[in-house]
């Protein structure tokens, strides 16, 4: 056999995996995400007013908040839960959600008022509770959804996503160029919510009883307060950079900045993304074999390194070439680019590892990492901010290639033995 017929044959091997399967599926979902989501940017900024930015950045914060909050880790527990346990596990799980997401949409309604009161703009209350709309919606495809990830059938879920991307993207945009305002924010996600019910259920057959019932409720809580405990600390944290920047620096410097993040961390993301929902059912469908379980984990690490490093290396290189193609005033954000996206090449590896605690039953030492690390995050990011956004990019940087490796390699090592 020849070498081109060898490689050949390791490339579809590679190929059959069931990881890189979903993780091309997700890949795809939020590349055209992102791409469609540059384009909105281009197209309302031509239409809508600064005012109409801010309040849309305000709509957005208080939707992003409320939906970490949303994750009490139910998904995860239902796909780490054994089958035997699955049955009750799905209709409890089905009632909680009801009472989260009802809750979530009476609070975010709630606090529209007072959020308007802040800057006196009244004419942005209205538009926070439609936003909250969805919110009714999800429970009830939830379970279902949850489950199609727990069977690896992530096809489903990746062309669900693009196609309510597309739809919400597309909306946003004509709502825009018929000066709707905030409201191009605000409607776009509560039109095309309804479309999860219809395809998650005609994809999964699973149907809550007539019951209501607080049974499991407990044990979820017990697993999930630790996952909803991490998505707070993540979320805090991946604002962290620019409160810092707005508040010692000013608006100028984070414009720069938030530019070089984007532009570097962008597309990065969405791979990030990407294996992030992959993996976790990935190790959860071989956690019986403890050797199939170990062997799933490494080829998942190896997988990622070749998918990451290479891209990584790579955008951060050519960043010289083509941020002056975008447009010359960004040219100072090429160093900041550069930063930031090299800081890509630990997290998914920290993300792997963060996914192993929660396969094994360790969420809460995966929530203490998070505390631990968004505190030395916070102490880089003061020191750096001496050396205006370059010291900042740079200590971003030096925070992530310095902890999460380390994290990765005790994950390991706890999980597996010092074999790992």
């Amino acid at each position: 056999m020849s070498v081109i017929q060898q490689i050949t044959v390791e490339i579809r091997k590679k190929l059959s995996n069931q990881f890189i399967r979903n993780l091309s599926w997700l890949g795809v979902a939020e590349i055209i995400y992102r791409a469609m989501r540059f384009a909105i940017v281009i197209i309302m900024a031509k239409y809508l007013t600064e005012y109409d930015y801010g309040l849309g950045a305000i709509l957005m914060t208080v939707r992003e908040f409320a939906i970490t909050f949303s994750n009490f880790g139910i998904g995860a527990k239902i796909i780490q839960a054994e089958e035997k346990e699955l049955k009750d596990l799905c209709h409890s799980a089905y009632c909680l959600n009801w009472v989260i997401f009802v809750s979530l949409f009476l609070i975010q309604c709630s606090i529209a008022y007072p959020v308007a009161l802040v800057k006196n703009t009244p004419e942005i209350i209205l538009p926070i509770c439609v936003s909250a709309i969805p919110y009714l919606v999800w429970p009830l495809a939830s379970i279902q959804k949850t489950l199609i990830q727990k069977e690896n059938n992530f096809k489903v879920i990746a062309l669900t996503d693009s196609l309510q991307f597309s739809l919400a993207s597309i909306l946003s945009a004509a709502f825009a160029v018929n000066g709707m305002g905030v409201w191009s924010f605000a409607l776009p996600a509560v039109i095309v919510a309804p479309l999860e019910i219809f395809v998650y259920h005609k994809y999964h057959r699973w149907q809550p009883s007539n019951k209501f019932t607080t049974k499991n409720w407990r044990e979820i809580w017990d697993f999930g307060k630790n996952i909803l405990g991490i998505g707070l600390l993540k979320t805090f944290r991946n604002n962290l950079d620019y409160i810092v920047i707005f508040s010692l620096l000013g608006v100028k410097e984070l414009g720069t900045y938030f530019f070089g993040f984007n532009a570097g961390l962008g597309i990065s993301l969405s791979i990030i993304n990407a294996i992030n929902s992959a993996i976790l059912p990935h190790l959860c469908s071989a956690r019986t074999d403890e050797k199939e379980f170990e062997n799933t984990y490494f080829k998942s690490l190896k997988i990622i390194s070749l998918i990451i490093i290479p891209f990584v290396l790579f955008q951060s290189s050519v960043a010289q070439f083509y941020i002056p193609i975008i447009d010359q005033k960004w040219i100072p954000a090429i160093p900041i680019v550069v930063l930031i996206c090299l800081s890509a090449i630990p997290r998914p590896f920290a993300d792997a590892a963060s996914q192993l605690l929660v396969a094994v039953g360790k969420p809460q030492l995966d929530l203490i990492w998070n505390a631990i690390f968004t505190s030395i995050f916070g102490i880089a990011l003061v020191i750096g901010v001496n050396w205006n956004i370059l010291g900042v990019a740079a200590a971003v940087l030096i925070a992530h290639l310095v902890c999460l490796p380390l994290f990765s390699l005790w994950t390991t090592r706890y999980v597996f033995g010092k074999k790992g």
